[in-house]
Formats: structure tokens, sequence, C-alpha cells
């Protein structure tokens, strides 16, 4: 199961079970051992993009409670037959991130999301206010 660098809270727990997810998928399907193979590497990489951009931010519905479709046709239905077949197997190899994620399931869904609260847009403004505060402090220097 692979961690992100990019995504903190609950997008990183989301992000945690699509990797677990595809992890199952990819070694039944494309007999991978423990690490991915290249086109599913490159998936979760596309889903770990997706999540970071996510408009909702830290408040993100599950994918298939979204009004927002952001996949892509084609990685829509890879992720799709992915999910349909680790799902239910989710729950033996990790059962604390499935049950987190059927409960996730059970959440409202926002009404509109609201402007510049995406993982990345946060993590940007993070970045220019250390930025900033490091010039401050050389010009006080």
């Amino acid at each position: 199961m692979q961690v992100s660098e990019l995504l903190s809270g609950e997008l990183a727990t989301e992000f945690k079970t699509v990797s677990a997810m595809m992890e199952i998928y990819c070694k039944k399907y494309h007999g991978s051992g423990s690490n991915l193979c290249q086109n599913c590497r490159e998936l979760l990489a596309y889903a770990e993009t997706k999540l970071d951009r996510c408009p909702y931010g830290q408040k993100k519905p599950t994918c298939n409670k979204c009004p927002i479709h952001c996949y892509k046709p084609e990685p829509k239905e890879r992720m799709r037959l992915i999910m349909r077949y680790s799902g239910p197997r989710m729950l033996l190899k990790h059962p604390i991130l499935a049950v987190r994620h059927l409960r996730h399931e059970k959440r409202e869904v926002p009404e509109q999301p609201k402007v510049n609260v995406s993982n990345r847009h946060t993590r940007l403004e993070l970045a220019k206010q250390g930025a900033e505060n490091k010039k401050a402090t050389r010009e006080k220097e």
C-alpha cells in the first residue's frame, strides 16, 4: 500500500484505500507481486492527482456519490472494475480501511464545493506563506 506525499487527512486515507484496492486487483490480473504494474502505477498517479485537485477538499464525498465526475471515461471505467473486484476482498486484506470507506459512503454529499478548498490550493498557499516568511526573516537580518 502506497502513501501519498501530496495528500493529508481524509484524502490521504482515501488514497491508501485506492492503493490497497489496486494492489489486490493488480496482483490477481496482472501477476504483479508486491509492486504495481506500469498501467496500475499510472492509474494510481492519476487518482492521486484527482484527489489532490478535488474541489471538495477534505470534505470530499466518495467518487460514486460525487456530483462532479472528474475522471475521464477510460480511467473511470478501469477504476470501477478495480473497485468492483477489490471492494469485497478489502474486508479480508484491509478491514479497517474497508469499514472506513463504507462509513464514508454513508455521509451526506456537500451541496456545492467552496472556492479554493482543494488540497492542492491549500498546499500551494502554505508553501507561498512559508516563502514569504523566509523572505521577511532575511530582510530583518
